[in-house]
């Protein structure tokens, strides 16, 4: 675990996932504190909870960005720890966020249907153990809405669709920060050796592609997210850049593959993964993309 303040109010904890890392947030104000994520079902007791004790800090709220089991894991754990805290999300994440059966089934094995590999019984159980148990959302947000922290910080709550449909996050007009999280992923996501392990997901091509071009608008003067290192304003435009032009390869080989006649959701994914991966990792997930670009085309 790394805790580190990043920019005045703004601590980044920072916990090993596998062979990359995981991020979360904390935000403190004069008047409360604010949470971004839960992490996995063991991120509370084995991260959040010490250096929340090592800050001397309560969070009153606590944001959850989207439906995936490595953000919205240790919900039912931080409600037991914190059972102050208001939890909130997007309200078209928010099915997902509270049912841990809906999130397996809709998010994670959609597209076994179509042949593609899905987690076996043990990987499933071992995604549930992930997900923590069930737990409920306070406040459901639409984007757009103004949270105060205190007098010295007023946060906009961006809705960031793409990644997921309802994944939200964080604007800090004054200093200038963006906290996205996952709502953009380069060209994936790597370990912690530079090796490229993980797609860049999104079950909508053109919100994606708004989404990164929105951030890239703000400008950001520090731009954080949940999978690689904060960026300056320089490396946050390279990095919305190099975003986009995934998304734009991504289209590119899902529209020769359906001139050459190939429309198959498992054969237009493997067609990505040969040319743009290859995706040790979650490789199914380009297949939300693919289907994404294939309304689009037709």
């Amino acid at each position: 675990m790394n805790v580190e303040e990043i920019a005045p109010g703004i601590t980044r904890i920072e916990s090993d996932l596998g062979s990359r890392f995981m991020a979360q947030y904390l935000l403190a104000g004069t008047d409360r504190t604010l949470l971004v994520d839960t992490g996995l079902a063991h991120t509370p007791d084995e991260a959040l909870r010490p250096a929340l004790e090592h800050l001397g800090a309560t969070p009153d709220l606590i944001l959850i960005t989207h439906a995936d089991l490595d953000h919205c894991g240790g919900n039912r754990r931080m409600r037991e720890l914190y059972p102050g805290a208001l939890f909130a999300c997007h309200e078209r994440d928010r099915h997902w966020i509270e049912s841990n059966a809906a999130m397996l089934a809709e998010n994670y094995l959609w597209h076994e249907p179509y042949g593609l590999d899905a987690p076996d019984e043990d990987g499933r159980r071992d995604m549930l153990a992930q997900l923590g148990g069930d737990a409920p959302i306070d406040l459901g947000l639409i984007g757009g809405e103004t949270l105060g922290l205190g007098a010295d910080r007023r946060l906009e709550v961006l809705h960031l669709p793409g990644h997921t449909l309802g994944h939200v996050g964080l604007w800090d007009p004054e200093a200038r920060i963006a906290i996205v999280i996952d709502a953009v992923l380069l060209d994936g996501i790597y370990d912690r050796g530079g090796t490229k392990l993980i797609p860049p997901r999104y079950y909508d091509a053109h919100a994606y592609r708004e989404t990164i071009r929105r951030i890239r608008a703000l400008e950001p003067e520090l731009l954080l997210t949940a999978h690689y290192a904060p960026m300056d304003g320089q490396a946050a435009r390279e990095f919305c850049d190099r975003s986009l032009t995934y998304v734009d390869e991504v289209e590119a080989v899902v529209r020769q593959g359906r001139d050459e006649g190939e429309v198959g959701l498992r054969e237009l994914t493997e067609r990505v993964d040969e040319q743009l991966g290859p995706f040790p990792e979650f490789t199914t997930e380009i297949a939300a993309g693919v289907r994404s670009h294939l309304a689009q085309l037709m």
